[in-house]
């Protein structure tokens, strides 16, 4: 059992929830687990899941980030990867690079700070001449 992905209410990246048949990643180093715990921030919980392989009867203990509010009113629908791509991929990447930059930082904002401040800067007007 990994996770289904759903929208969240004014962010552009899904939350996950368990489900079964999904993908799991493997070799990820420390240094890389490390990242993507900052990245998560305190939206995911990184949870220790048992997931079964569909190629053979193997089983796994895997990590996987799981949206931490699982009753959240904020989730809705399926989130759909191509619509994503299209509509909000650009901007993600800008905003992931703006956390990883920071992340460099002795003192780095946390990564929700980095999603808050980014969106809010596309969303401000421009001054009135």
């Amino acid at each position: 059992m990994i996770s289904d992905r759903y929208n969240i209410k004014g962010r552009v990246y899904p939350a996950i929830l368990p489900v079964e048949n999904k993908k799991v990643l493997v070799e990820i180093t420390d240094p890389e687990l490390h990242i993507l715990d900052e990245f998560e921030d305190v939206e995911y919980e990184r949870s220790s899941v048992e997931v079964s392989l569909m190629d053979s009867s193997e089983s796994l203990l895997v990590q996987a980030y799981v949206w931490s509010n699982k009753n959240d009113p904020n989730l809705y629908g399926d989130w759909n990867f191509e619509e994503w791509k299209q509509l909000h991929m650009k901007d993600f990447v800008k905003m992931t690079s703006g956390f990883m930059e920071e992340l460099e930082l002795p003192e780095a904002k946390p990564r929700v700070a980095t999603y808050e401040s980014f969106f809010q800067q596309d969303r401000e007007d421009p001054p009135v001449s």
